[in-house]
């Protein structure tokens, strides 16, 4: 398993990253220790999570994700060989987190402190603002309809609170997700003027289907050394060919999780059964030549996997070892004008 540094800091991770937000809901506590095991065997040091996990979001479920990432590290007591990332969310309609969860100084602080003591550990290798509290665009929004935000937390605040967290050495590195090139900028301005630890890496979606990233963004990963850890790699398993011609096979997020329509339509329908034949025809499994495009690419630092079985999970990380030639490269670029980001 190859390795990456994410931007301009000593964090080493691997090029897969083991996501985790099926765990407490549809994979067990046992489940997940097992593709921990194995995702760890095959090479991978770096796990993904966040304090709302599992998704769909509960209450009664909330954290489930971390206590078994924790107890999994109490276990097999080798927390100091992996890099451990997490999220704190922004605001939104989950009043069982902290009383309704906010960005600002004290909240947090608070979450940064339920994290610790669910993941059993005494520092945060990467800590990530979920999404952000000012009204923009992200989880496939599309149009823009400007707002005062007066009631937001700025992002001088939220910011001014992580590197609080560092300077404690409960957190070791700073990073975001769902954000947006005037986010990003002003990340890197309130650092400059501050100086506070800047981002290392950028969580946001990336795939097939949706490659809106390449529009404002990547050249911010390129020039200025800010990692992307692409998430829904599979746009939600699309790219893998199961759902296609009205497939809704039972153990499917799309199927148990209808509310997630982010990858649904006719449209991306189009795209994702040219995506399939093509790999077909060049004797690719279709979810592994999604993952390889992506892995491929010079902006991303880790592409976030997520797996509910076990065999998903070993195809997904064999991935890492598929190079993509001239013809497949060629063949999603062909297919990708014709349907550009069809999945914002």
């Amino acid at each position: 398993m190859r390795l990456s540094k994410l931007g301009p800091s000593d964090l080493e991770v691997s090029r897969i990253c083991l996501g985790t937000m099926t765990w407490g809901e549809q994979n067990s506590e046992a489940q997940a220790h097992e593709q921990l095991d194995c995702a760890v065997a095959a090479g991978i040091n770096f796990i993904d999570a966040a304090e709302m996990y599992p998704v769909p979001p509960k209450a009664e479920t909330q954290g489930r994700t971390e206590q078994y990432l924790g107890s999994w590290l109490r276990a097999r007591g080798n927390r100091q060989r992996l890099v451990i990332a997490t999220k704190v969310i922004g605001p939104g309609e989950f009043p069982w987190i902290r009383g309704g969860p906010r960005l600002d100084r004290a909240s947090v602080l608070a979450a940064c402190d339920g994290s610790l003591r669910r993941l059993r550990t005494d520092h945060i290798d990467l800590y990530q603002v979920h999404w952000p509290a000012r009204s923009t665009n992200y989880f496939g929004q599309l149009g823009y309809r400007p707002t005062y935000d007066r009631a937001a937390t700025p992002v001088e605040e939220t910011y001014g609170a992580m590197a609080e967290l560092v300077r404690l050495g409960k957190v070791r590195h700073i990073g975001i997700s769902n954000e947006t090139p005037w986010g990003v900028a002003e990340y890197f301005r309130l650092a400059q003027q501050h100086g506070w630890p800047r981002p290392v890496s950028i969580q946001n979606p990336y795939n097939l289907l949706n490659r809106s990233f390449e529009v404002g963004l990547a050249e911010f990963a390129h020039r200025d050394r800010l990692g992307l850890l692409a998430y829904s790699p599979l746009a939600f398993g699309l790219l893998s060919g199961k759902y296609l011609g009205g497939a809704r096979p039972a153990d499917g997020r799309i199927t148990l999780f209808p509310r997630f329509g982010r990858y649904n339509g006719e449209h991306p329908d189009r795209a994702v059964a040219e995506y399939v034949a093509l790999a077909r025809r060049l004797g690719l499994d279709p979810a592994q030549m999604a993952l390889a495009y992506v892995q491929s690419r010079p902006f991303v630092a880790s592409t976030i996997i997520g797996a509910t079985t076990m065999e998903q999970l070993r195809s997904n990380l064999a991935s890492a070892q598929l190079k993509l030639g001239e013809e497949a490269l060629q063949g999603i670029e062909a297919i990708h004008r014709r349907y550009t980001i069809p999945c914002p």
